[in-house]
């Protein structure tokens, strides 16, 4: 009996003991949880836009050429310089004595006089019509904003009713400047006639006139000297009148339509512009990247739609970074683009689920750099890890960092 119940006590140890030496093993061969980082899937505003550098160009340069042949004063307006239409003189010019012209060539130099008179009138027409056009559109802008103050249309309705608007609120600007040009060539042809009349005074002076209120931007004949007939004086522009052109890779350019959204950043520090895309020009072009690379661009013109205040510092020929919105939604579940990678043809994500690491197939929709849109596989408040090692697969134990 004794026997018996010393070998009951040796069993129990024995069996004690290997329970714990298993637990010890087991205690030591266990992996511990791998630290990640945790994200959450969120819902919110996404958009996609399309970057590039551009450049700001004055929207008409006017360059003043000596109308004759003849000895040009020295020209004291510098770069920077405003100048009033009709009234602050360019340069004065002593014609060269003409000879007087014959029959062919004075019925020559009178049908260009007439011509530049005809394209002056039609310029004027046309100002005519856009400024038409400008109204009807101004009117029909304030139009929606009422029916949109009612609910009675859509945001989008609205903002294409107020991108028509300022479209041709442009044109008409454009329109105005070609009227002031085709007068510039009615005085230059007139001019040219002139001092081939009989009679005309030899060594007399003509005066060129700037054609449109702005700044010169380049002087490019400076001291007194004989100059051709044609030759380019100064160049004058308006650069309160700015658009800025920017080259877009031809894939980038067909996404790209008139009127979308565009944020135009200065640099310096200061707060990024509200502009509109005005034009996709039909035709793109060569150009060798820093590479070496051949790639084909396309401009694309863009509005500034920021009061003249704000970028008064702007001048022609400056350089700004521009983004052109080319997708937006408000309400749009969202994961870090880190937390995804690819699964053969599929994308897919690590979700944290019960301090375990979870692999989940997702479709994804939009991408921006940072974020991309979730279509399935997810739910919103979901955490996944992002930038996921090679230490984390479905079913390992992970430890968010904290």
């Amino acid at each position: 009996m004794a026997s018996s119940r010393a070998g009951l006590r040796r069993a129990v140890t024995w069996t004690t003991i290997g329970a714990v030496v298993a637990a010890a093993v087991f205690w030591m061969s266990r992996t511990s949880p791998v630290p990640v980082d945790v994200a959450e899937v969120t819902r919110g505003p996404l958009s996609v836009t399309v970057d590039q550098e551009g450049m700001t160009r004055a929207r008409h340069h006017y360059i003043i050429s000596a109308p004759v042949t003849g000895r040009v004063e020295r020209i004291v307006l510098e770069p920077g310089d405003r100048v009033a239409a009709g009234r602050t003189e360019i340069a004065t010019l002593a014609p060269e004595a003409a000879p007087f012209l014959d029959s062919r060539s004075r019925a020559t130099g009178e049908a260009r006089v007439n011509a530049a008179k005809t394209a002056a009138d039609q310029a004027r027409a046309a100002l005519a019509q856009a400024e038409t056009l400008r109204d009807q559109a101004e009117r029909e802008r304030a139009r929606t904003a009422r029916l949109f103050e009612g609910k009675a249309v859509s945001q989008s309705v609205l903002d294409a009713a107020e991108t028509e608007a300022r479209s041709r609120s442009a044109a008409a600007a454009a329109a105005r400047a070609a009227v002031a040009t085709a007068q510039h060539e009615v005085d230059i042809a007139t001019a040219a006639l002139t001092v081939t009349q009989p009679g005309a005074a030899r060594g007399g002076r003509l005066v060129l006139h700037a054609p449109v209120d702005g700044v010169v931007l380049k002087r490019l004949h400076e001291s007194e000297g004989l100059v051709a007939a044609g030759t380019p004086l100064v160049e004058v522009a308006d650069v309160g009148d700015l658009e800025i052109v920017a080259d877009y890779l031809s894939t980038d350019a067909v996404t790209i339509r008139p009127g979308m959204p565009v944020s135009v950043n200065r640099g310096g520090g200061e707060r990024a512009l509200d502009g509109h895309v005005r034009r996709v020009e039909p035709g793109a072009f060569v150009k060798v990247s820093a590479l070496g690379v051949e790639e084909q661009r396309v401009n694309v013109v863009i509005d500034i739609d920021a009061p003249r205040e704000e970028w008064a510092s702007l001048g022609d020929g400056y350089r700004v970074e521009v983004q052109v919105t080319v997708w937006q939604e408000a309400n749009v579940l969202r994961v870090p683009s880190s937390a995804l990678f690819r699964q053969g043809d599929a994308w897919a994500a690590f979700a944290v689920a019960d301090g375990r690491a979870r692999l989940k197939p997702v479709r994804i929709g939009r991408q921006t750099g940072l974020v991309t849109e979730v279509v399935a596989g997810l739910a919103e408040h979901d955490r996944v890890v992002v930038h996921p090692s090679d230490r984390v697969a479905d079913g390992v134990d992970v430890a968010p960092r904290t």
